[in-house]
């Protein structure tokens, strides 16, 4: 066998699984299709501006309450620089504009002034629901998926406190709806928790089980949101980091092409080009549409189970608008993650989530702009890229998005300077996420939790983790399915497996904000700050002008060496063929930022990682 185990996708479900097994010396390989790792949880570039291309509302870093990421990065002793929002988000919803602040009672008082006539019910309900998850969350810290908790750990924690167990377990059938009606009259309140299942998990209340908003409602403000220091560059740069420091293998820009089969059960993975790989053991982290629509052949699968694949309702596809405008367009006092709310009465494409990351983090872009990213639902039926109508539609698109964004941030057309549209289509080229549906299956009734493709499959060697598992959308649960897949697959190795221990070490760093340039890299020591920051310089082209092979992965290196991972970096630069300074000084001189300024000191760079020896 080339691996004990191969992950199918570099998201950050499949990217956790593949770092945890690594340390515990399993040989790892991971898969996907881009260049860089992370899937919608990256970046690219465009000038001098570093824009997120998708997750960047990140929970799960916290001190308390639901933090698989911060429990990844523990484990892993891998450390991270994280910052923290003053707030989860404001809701402009209607006339009114609502601050989620991280304090439950605070946002309780806030939310009561906006509906004063449910004033009393909005206390209850919160304080009903934090005690609630304060027993079943809080005080039994827990990283493993309901598919995957044993008997004696269940037992145990219902034990503590009987009384919030039952509670939470009747909620598992029953939607979110049906929760509200105990507490709420109002109809307008309804349309307003509408908007806050729908940005949790995709779905209206009538749709969304109680036993996921439950817990939603509360979670993010216990943990906070928060934002990786200089761009989500460093989320999936720091798991690719600690596969590859402990001997694991990315291999990137290739597509998994077919499952390979040997006496009924998974044995490999055929890529793209043809190349074959194998492996005892198989996680795959994309779509249910995707494992038995294209991966796995028919042969080896049951006509029922495909047909369940099947009926598997999407979330809704989406746009994504990149802007960059005039700093002065966004006023004093502008959070970074803003939802508009055009309908409040229903979900339509007037409802956008604006991320203005730029305000707490000023290392994406120039002093004297705002990058800008709008994300929202588009319900149209998208022609083909190749087809003569989508430029037009594309047009169409974009000038809907910015008229939503002038709305809430007059000017924001006139002080304009850049601006990018991501289609249904480009989503889909881009994640495989089939349709540019971002969040995989709807998590509703009917096709939530247990109905939902588990982590254990029909065969023992194949794994799942990701949005169409148990725990579907946001960050914080698809790591939590990444964990618990690499946690399944020790299981059945006889290896340790990665649970909470009071008193771990932390290795998530909070720092200061607005985070400047001069932060970056400031526990490094000087001559790697000078190589990481000349690495960062790099554009991360997609058609690179230096290197134009993929053998020849000079933004793969760069991209590394920004994060801190010399290791990874340099055993790139040891697989490249025609590996030389001769060679690297075509490249530098090549480079596209030489052509209005000072390439990317590429050879700096590369001398540095052989000085290393690492």
């Amino acid at each position: 066998m080339d691996y004990d185990v191969i992950v199918i996708g570099g998201g950050l479900s499949g990217l956790t699984a593949a770092s945890l097994l690594a340390k515990r010396g399993l040989k790892t390989a991971v898969i996907d299709r881009n260049h860089s790792p992370g899937g919608s949880c990256g970046v690219f570039k465009r000038g001098d501006v570093t824009f997120d291309t998708g997750a960047a509302m990140l929970y799960g870093f916290g001190e308390q309450g639901f933090n698989a990421h911060r429990y990844v990065f523990n484990a892993l002793e891998e450390p991270i620089d994280m910052i923290r929002h003053d707030m989860l988000y404001r809701v402009n919803f209607g006339d009114k504009r609502i601050p989620f602040w991280l304090d439950v009672p605070r946002f309780a008082d806030e939310l009561a002034g906006c509906f004063p006539d449910e004033a009393d019910s909005i206390h209850r309900f919160y304080r009903d629901m934090s005690l609630m998850y304060k027993h079943v969350m809080v005080e039994s810290p827990n990283y493993t998926t309901p598919d995957e908790t044993g008997l004696r750990p269940a037992v145990r924690n219902f034990l503590r406190h009987p009384i919030s167990y039952l509670r939470f377990l009747s909620y598992l059938n029953k939607s979110a709806e049906s929760l509200l009606r105990r507490y709420f009259k109002n109809p307008e309140i309804f349309s307003f928790f509408d908007k806050l299942t729908s940005t949790y998990c995709y779905a209206t209340v009538a749709e969304a089980p109680a036993i996921l908003a439950a817990v939603m409602f509360i979670d993010n403000h216990v943990g906070g949101s928060f934002y990786p220091a200089g761009s989500t560059l460093f989320l999936p740069g720091k798991l690719e980091k600690a596969i590859e420091e402990h001997g694991g293998d990315m291999i990137l820009g290739r597509e998994a092409a077919a499952v390979l089969f040997e006496d009924g059960k998974p044995s490999g993975v055929r890529l793209d080009d043809g190349n074959e790989l194998r492996a005892e053991n198989l996680i795959y982290s994309g779509t249910v549409w995707n494992l038995y629509g294209k991966l796995v052949d028919p042969r080896f699968s049951r006509k029922g189970r495909r047909a369940w694949a099947g009926r598997q309702v999407p979330t809704y596809p989406s746009v994504v608008l990149y802007s960059v405008v005039d700093r002065g367009v966004i006023p004093e006092g502008t959070q970074p993650i803003e939802m508009l709310i055009g309908n409040p009465e229903a979900l339509d494409e007037s409802e956008v989530t604006a991320y203005i990351l730029s305000i707490d983090d000023r290392t994406l872009c120039a002093d004297d702009e705002h990058t800008v990213t709008a994300i929202g639902p588009t319900f149209r039926q998208w022609p083909a890229r190749s087809s003569g109508e989508y430029p037009k539609v594309k047009a169409q698109e974009e000038e809907r998005l910015i008229s939503v964004l002038e709305k809430r941030f007059p000017g924001f057309r006139q002080g304009l300077r850049f601006h990018e549209l991501a289609t249904p289509r480009t989503i889909e080229r881009y994640t495989l996420k089939n349709g540019g549906a971002v969040a995989g299956p709807k998590q509703m009734l009917g096709q939530h939790m247990f109905r939902r493709l588990h982590t254990r499959t029909e065969w023992d060697n194949l794994f799942c983790c990701g949005e169409s598992t148990v725990m579907g959308t946001g960050t914080p649960t698809v790591t939590t399915e990444g964990l618990s897949a690499a946690n399944a697959l020790l299981k059945k190795m006889g290896k340790e497996t990665y649970v909470y221990r009071a008193g771990m070490k932390n290795w998530v760093r909070l720092v200061e904000k607005p985070y400047t340039r001069d932060q970056l890299y400031d526990t490094s020591s000087k001559a790697q700050q000078a190589v990481m920051r000349q690495a960062l310089r790099c554009r991360l082209c997609e058609k690179p002008a230096c290197a134009r092979t993929d053998e020849m992965d000079v933004r793969g290196i760069m991209r590394r060496v920004a994060v801190g991972n010399f290791a990874g970096a340099r055993k790139r630069w040891k697989e490249m063929p025609f590996a030389d300074m001769a060679r690297l000084e075509a490249f530098e001189s090549a480079c596209i930022l030489g052509r209005a300024g000072k390439p990317v000191a590429i050879r700096e760079v590369i001398r540095f990682l052989e000085g290393m020896g690492v």
